[in-house]
């Protein structure tokens, strides 16, 4: 499973393919499969996306695609240096899916 991740031109925040587009949400993302290194180069061109870059994934705990490296499910939930500043602050299940 490959999963297409990158940083928002504008406000520099982690985005992840979603399928149709760039989604700040990790849990998003989709499977670009055998395609995901077209998509990355037609993004890029188009400057949707900075520094994107093609990852492993494997299946969530809710069947949707994750990072399959703890270092990238950690950029998906945002800084770890206090819990109340992740993307999903008080979300237990969230804090747990990054290990």
């Amino acid at each position: 499973m490959k999963i297409i991740t990158g940083n928002d031109l504008e406000s520099g925040a982690v985005t992840w393919w979603n399928g149709q587009g760039w989604s700040l949400r990790v849990e998003d993302a989709a499977d670009a499969g055998d395609s995901a290194e077209a998509i990355l180069a037609r993004e890029e061109a188009a400057r949707r996306v900075n520094a994107g870059y093609i990852i492993e994934g494997e299946p969530g705990s809710d069947g949707h695609p994750r990072p399959a490296h703890v270092k990238d499910r950690i950029r998906g939930l945002g800084p770890t240096v206090r819990l109340d500043l992740t993307l999903k602050p008080g979300d237990e299940i969230a804090a747990r899916e990054v290990i």
